[in-house]
């Protein structure tokens, strides 16, 4: 049986791609890889880059060109046999990384070429990836005694295992949830959502409507259900996933695992000699100390409590005297908070809807972005595709295919929540010219329904923006080295520069002239919505600012602080927190920390202050355009040179000050929330 994954494919041919494929091809791969590194290392004795790093890396790319469209899709299009197959090949994968970064062998080679005199003519990609790999070997614990190398394999191998549980829990408590109901129920909610109700009810052979707890349908009805009840029940069923608390109480409770993966990761830092998790993550991260994230966390919090308070203060006044609601509870917030909105700006989120269709949309997006950087955006024709909905695109540059992308954006059953951006190709050097690099560009957006195109909402524009941001990163580089290549080598706190950047231009007049169009008449928004949009765009920023500032502190506290002890530990750590930084506190049933996938299945653990890190960055950078034209092609150009193109072959911190000019201050962040402050470095 001919395996496709075993196959050199220019993409993915997810069509021929089967769950039994999964295990074997990964087996193989593993044990190739295994035995050709061992080769290498036997056939010289004196090593350099040609005859040991680049036939490395070619050897890892054949594995991420099998493992990537597998993880692809049980993210997108997940399915019992897919999952177990994936699941499968977790542990083969951990002890396969950890093989090769606990190689005593492998790490004298790359010492070797380190201290050599060939080091110096190697260019800066190459460098930089050995510098990376020499530290790695030291963080998989290469000089540690047999015994504990073996329990480190032990940690990663489980730890892997425990967070793709983990998410798992949370996608079969959010597809596990759903409720009928009737229009008179839904009183309040906007067309757009009413629609993606009643094709919820008919996908899964029901009358009339259904509200599940996928975030467009989530989302609609706490912001504009006037049904109380309603969004009492549908907060709890959401808030309460994968814990035992709520209507599925006990049945994918994630609180056993969340207690065991924080043991492991104190583990794990302890048997590498840092005092915590948290001081571990910060190892590859620009930010030197968790004190140090702490206390610029805080800051933020300082500059922003007293107007957070103000404004939380304002939706309770105008609860009481306008609605003749007496006390708030946390499925009122949003509800009266879009009262609130339309009230002082005359503005919601779906009032824009009609001018933001999916196709004028994208080719805003791609004329900002011809702008900026002076490539085109192309769709492609025919190819191996893996659902209906999915979309393929190429970015062209005189002629140059630069990138090509994948394009997935509505919400469905089987899909992962969320939104991002996922590596299918890296841009490399190999024997046959330059590989193309290939991104998969991921979100969850309210689809088509009733005969009438996808609406997006000026959130889920901002969504779409954030993640191309991520996707130009990868896109963009010009590193020729796959170590250092788009986002890889970056240190995770400014991973999201490029992102936050780029959804600066979803508020800029000039650019919405661009992105917006009416979907029947094609007409642009108009000047006096506009207006309203843009007036309304610090609404309760503050109050979301310290919402995050939450999400952050109670991450990096928890990889500090954690000693041991059970769920009610974090818990009280998490309402600490929250007695600190929150405006808004949640009832004590709320368990927003059993499905917190993005510190405890994806890669934000100790690391989730990064947001607010890159944001700073962000806003700075576009502090430059704002002074020198928001479509300046020079400065795009500085942009894309110091910043997109530049990847991981040298410290962000540096990349940064080739652009700016200067090391990043807070202000701009503060301005664009409409916060006060006085200008500090970071």
């Amino acid at each position: 049986m001919s395996n496709p994954l075993l196959e050199n494919h220019e993409l993915p041919p997810f069509s021929r791609i089967r769950p039994d494929h999964v295990e074997p091809a990964i087996r193989e791969l593993i044990e190739r890889n295994r035995h050709a590194i061992d080769e290498l290392l036997a056939t010289s004795d004196r090593y350099t880059w040609d005859n040991l790093l680049r036939p490395i890396e070619a050897l890892d790319d054949a594995l991420s060109r099998a493992w990537s469209p597998v993880t692809h899709l049980n993210s997108v299009l997940n399915s019992d046999a897919l999952r177990e197959a994936y699941n499968r090949c977790l542990p083969l994968l951990s002890e396969y990384s950890t093989w090769m970064n606990q190689h005593a062998g492998l790490y004298t080679a790359y010492k070797q070429i380190a201290e050599s005199d060939g080091f110096a003519a190697l260019d800066e990609a190459q460098r930089t990836t050995i510098d990376h790999a020499l530290r790695d070997f030291r963080l998989a614990g290469v000089a540690l005694p047999a015994e504990e190398k073996q329990r480190y394999g032990d940690l990663q191998r489980r730890l892997s295992e425990n967070g793709s549980r983990f998410a798992e829990n949370v996608l079969d408590a959010t597809n596990g949830w759903s409720r009928p109901a009737t229009a008179e129920e839904l009183a309040g909610l906007p067309a757009t959502a009413l629609a993606n109700a009643r094709q919820a009810a008919e996908q899964a052979g029901r009358q009339g409507y259904l509200i599940t707890l996928d975030f467009p349908s989530y989302h609609a009805v706490l912001t504009y259900c006037d049904n109380a009840a309603l969004r009492n029940e549908v907060y709890t069923a959401y808030c309460t996933r994968a814990s035992e608390q709520g209507p599925d109480a006990g049945r994918w409770d994630n609180a056993g695992l969340l207690i065991e993966t924080l043991d492991l990761r104190r583990e794990l830092a302890s048997l590498l000699g840092f005092e915590s998790y948290a001081a571990l993550s910060l190892e590859t991260k620009m930010a030197e100390s968790p004190e140090q994230v702490v206390d610029f966390l805080r800051q933020l919090a300082w500059q922003s409590l007293p107007q957070a308070r103000a404004d939380r203060q304002a939706l309770a006044d105008f609860a009481r005297d306008e609605c003749g609601v007496a006390s708030l509870a946390a499925w009122d917030v949003g509800y009266y908070s879009e009262k609130l909105r339309h009230s002082r700006y005359q503005v919601s989120q779906e009032d824009v809807r009609p001018w933001l269709p999916v196709d004028r949309v994208l080719n805003g997006l791609f004329e900002v972005v011809r702008r900026l950087c002076g490539v085109e955006v192309r769709e492609a024709g025919e190819f191996d595709s893996y659902h209906p909905e999915a979309r393929l695109f190429e970015l062209v540059q005189d002629g140059e295919l630069l990138a090509r992308f994948y394009l997935d954006l509505y919400a469905r059953s089987g899909k992962r929540g969320g939104a991002w951006m996922g590596n299918c190709r890296v841009r490399r050097h190999t024997e046959g010219g330059v590989q193309v690099p290939v991104a998969y560009l991921v979100c969850n957006f309210t689809p088509p329904a009733g005969g009438t195109p996808a609406l997006l909402s000026h959130s889920e524009l901002t969504t779409l923006f954030h993640e191309f941001g991520h996707g130009l990163h990868h896109m963009l580089t010009r590193q020729s080295v796959a170590a250092v290549s788009g986002i890889n080598g970056v240190a995770w706190d400014a991973v999201e520069l490029p992102s936050q950047f780029l959804e600066n231009w979803c508020w800029e007049r000039e650019a919405l002239a661009v992105i917006s169009g009416h979907h029947e008449t094609g007409e642009p928004l108009p000047a006096e919505l506009l207006d309203r949009l843009l007036a309304a765009r610090n609404f309760q920023s503050a109050m979301a600012m310290v919402r995050q500032l939450e999400f952050a502190l109670f991450d990096m506290r928890l990889h500090t602080e954690w000693t041991g002890g059970d769920s009610a530990v974090v818990q009280a750590l998490l309402d600490e927190v929250r007695r600190e930084v929150a405006v808004v506190i949640p009832p004590a049933f709320n368990r927003f920390q059993n499905s917190f996938t993005h510190i405890f299945a994806g890669g934000y653990a100790a690391g989730y202050y990064s947001y607010k890190w890159a944001e700073v960055l962000s806003a700075d950078a576009f502090s430059r355009f704002e002074e020198e034209g928001i479509f300046n092609r020079e400065t795009g150009a500085a942009f894309r040179t110091h910043i997109l193109e530049t990847g991981g072959a040298r410290q962000a911190m540096d990349s940064f000050v080739a652009f700016r000019g200067r090391e990043p201050v807070i202000e701009p962040l503060l301005r664009h929330s409409g916060i006060t402050a006085t200008a500090q470095t970071m």
